[in-house]
C-alpha cells in the first residue's frame, strides 16, 4: 500500500475543514477554540444572585435628581472622624502628582 502524499491529506483536511466549518489547523497550534466556543458563564452567573436592594447612596442620587436633601449619617460620622485624625497629625499622606525625581529613583521607588 503507497502512502498518501501530506500535500494531497492537507488539501482533504482543508476541505472538511470548509464543509463542516472547524477551523484549519495543521500545524496544531493552540489557539483557544475550545475556550471561545462554550457558553458564556456571565449571565448565568448574574441571574445566580438575587438582585441587590437600594442603598443609601443610591437613594442619595435619586433625590438629587429631584433636589431633595439627604443625610448620610455614616458618611457623615467618617468624614468627622478623618477631619479629627488630620487635626492630630495622623492622617494619610498627601498623594505624589508628577513624575519621579531622581530622589525617588535613588530609593527605589
Amino acid at each position: 500500500m503507497a502512502a498518501v502524499p501530506r500535500a494531497r491529506l492537507l488539501n482533504l483536511m482543508k476541505v472538511q475543514c470548509e464543509i463542516f466549518s472547524t477551523t484549519y489547523n495543521p500545524e496544531g497550534i493552540r489557539m483557544g477554540n475550545k475556550i471561545l466556543r462554550q457558553r458564556l458563564r456571565g449571565p448565568s452567573l448574574a441571574k445566580y444572585y438575587p438582585p441587590r436592594g437600594p442603598t443609601v447612596n443610591t437613594l442619595e442620587k435619586e433625590f438629587k435628581r429631584l433636589e431633595l436633601e439627604t443625610i448620610n449619617e455614616e458618611e457623615e460620622d467618617r468624614l468627622e472622624h478623618l477631619a479629627g485624625v488630620k487635626s492630630r497629625g495622623k492622617g494619610a499622606p498627601k498623594k505624589k502628582k508628577g513624575p519621579p525625581t531622581g530622589k525617588d529613583k535613588a530609593k527605589g521607588r
